[in-house]
């Protein structure tokens, strides 16, 4: 089990550690440094997003366009299949009310530990768990993890979530520290899940939850720079459905998706 997790304990020591010194500062930081952070943070976060939902979307069409006029709108179709991911996971995250239940979570835990504004206590807790737990990093460190046993990319991860929980925890306060349990059991259900499922899921449907994960991001972005207060967490399951939506489209229309000169040659 140790080698299965033992990226994910990493992370959790590194989000954990970040995360007090952060707190540290955060008393010691006026208003105007707590928000050009925020701002920083932000920009970054916009960028990861670009490199998922754009990039990683630019390279799976290229890698798995076939030849001939099937090629032609074969772009096209993936995004559809993401779109229509978004979507249905935004409806089923709005249904569970995912964003008010995790809202009401932060709260309760603030009202236990915490002190000063629940609000940003419950914006901490959850910024920071999308932040570190949405992301082709977490993804993918979790699938090499759990099926090969390979943490490498965790604790490549590890190392960026490090100063990210430090400006996250200066500026958003103690939420932000209750975010390590989120990592535990989110990224450990991942690499459990890898190991016993991470051969079933074909690499298609793994680049287009990261794509997924980059526009969740994106949403992430928009509100630590206040642009726009998206309920981020409703958006969640939409993480999960890709596999689904390209299971049902192959099961209907085989090959639309993945070629078979791309199935064989993975």
């Amino acid at each position: 089990m140790w080698a299965i997790l033992n990226g994910t304990v990493f992370n959790v020591a590194t989000v954990a550690t970040g995360s007090t010194l952060g707190l540290a500062l955060s008393g010691k930081l006026p208003e105007r440094y707590q928000r050009i952070v925020l701002d920083a943070l932000g920009l970054v976060t916009i960028t990861l997003g670009i490199d998922a939902g754009v990039l990683v979307l630019r390279d799976t069409v290229a890698m798995y366009t076939p030849q001939g006029p099937a090629g032609k709108t074969y772009g096209a179709t993936l995004a559809m299949v993401t779109v229509g991911s978004l979507i249905v996971g935004c409806l089923i995250g709005t249904w569970l009310r995912l964003q008010a239940r995790i809202e009401n979570l932060g709260g309760f835990i603030h009202g236990r530990f915490g002190r000063g504004d629940a609000g940003r206590f419950a914006e901490g807790f959850l910024t920071a768990s999308v932040i570190f737990c949405v992301g082709p990093l977490t993804l993918l460190g979790c699938f090499e993890n759990g099926a090969n046993g390979d943490p490498s990319l965790l604790m490549i991860k590890s190392l960026l979530d490090l100063f990210c929980s430090i400006a996250l925890a200066a500026s958003l306060g103690l939420g932000v520290c209750f975010s390590v349990v989120t990592v535990l059991v989110f990224q450990g259900a991942l690499s459990v899940g890898a190991y016993f499922f991470a051969s079933s899921i074909p690499h298609l449907s793994q680049q287009l939850m990261n794509v997924v994960g980059g526009i969740i991001l994106l949403a992430t972005a928009l509100l630590l720079l206040e642009i726009k207060k998206i309920p981020v967490a409703d958006m969640l399951p939409a993480l999960f459905l890709p596999p689904l939506v390209v299971w049902i489209v192959e099961f209907g229309w085989p090959g639309l998706l993945i070629p078979a000169a791309a199935a064989t040659g993975a």
